[in-house]
């Protein structure tokens, strides 16, 4: 009795075509590496802030929230002196969010000026989650001083208000390719935040410092542009693409002796 299967010839002919298929098939589907480079990468703006008790004075290793505490960088960009001095305040903020009420922030200046002529200054409210120690941003009030004299407030957001809700500015413990919203205020302030790089030893004005960490900063409101940060153990900002630290501490207070 012959077989129904077919005589070994036509057997071949079969594998032959499923082979010319299965080749034809991956030609035309993307690699998993090329869908994955063409994907944009998922930033997270779910921080469970339920389960934080916020705190307007403390630190982490890579952020001093203590009043009077100041860090001052300079740099230098199409022949003009940069100089931005950051100031943590004796003041603090309130804010308003719809899912769990008030809280508390702390008050951080900032004053950037460009050959010594003031260019912007900016009021940012952050507070720090018990027990994690990441430190949250809840927004900022910001002056522009325009060459005309006159001043606007381009990127002031609040949270709590026209939609606008807290980011991360800075977790309490710093993980390798972690993707954060460090703003979260619909077409007014989206910057976000990716963990580049660890263990970085630099050398600024202010002098020599290891275990630094790396962070590239993005925002979907202007595709193509980065900022590059670096911060230290027990100091905090460092470098800001152009501009490095030339001096931190805790400023002397008026009142004292």
């Amino acid at each position: 009795m012959k077989s129904n299967s077919g005589s070994p010839g036509s057997r071949k002919l079969v594998l032959a075509l499923a082979g010319f298929v299965l080749i034809m098939a991956a030609f035309a589907m993307p690699s998993i590496g090329a869908i994955a480079q063409d994907e944009e990468p998922e930033f997270t703006t779910d921080f469970r802030l339920e389960d934080c008790t916020f705190k307007t004075e403390g630190e982490n290793p890579y952020f001093i929230l203590k009043p009077g505490y100041q860090l001052v960088l300079e740099g230098e960009e199409d022949g003009e002196v940069l100089r931005v001095e950051i100031t943590v305040l004796n003041e603090t903020e309130t804010i308003n969010l719809p899912e769990i009420g008030k809280v508390k922030t702390r008050v951080v200046e900032e004053v950037e000026t460009v050959d010594g002529d003031l260019v912007e200054v900016s009021r940012n409210f952050f507070a720090i989650c018990d027990p994690t120690n990441d430190v949250y941003y809840f927004g900022e009030e910001v002056d522009i001083y325009d060459e005309d004299g006159t001043v606007t407030h381009e990127g002031a957001w609040r949270a709590g208000e026209a939609g606008a809700e807290p980011g991360l500015i800075m977790p309490g413990t710093f993980l390798l390719g972690s993707r954060y919203y460090q703003e979260i205020a619909e077409g007014v302030a989206l910057d976000r935040a990716e963990h580049t790089e660890m263990g970085v030893k630099l050398t600024v004005p202010a002098g020599k410092f290891t275990d630094c960490v790396r962070i590239l900063e993005t925002t979907p409101l202007e595709p193509g542009s980065e900022s590059e940060k670096v911060y230290c153990p027990e100091v905090g900002l460092v470098v800001d693409d152009v501009v490095e630290l030339v001096e931190y501490g805790f400023i002397k207070d008026d009142d004292d002796p």
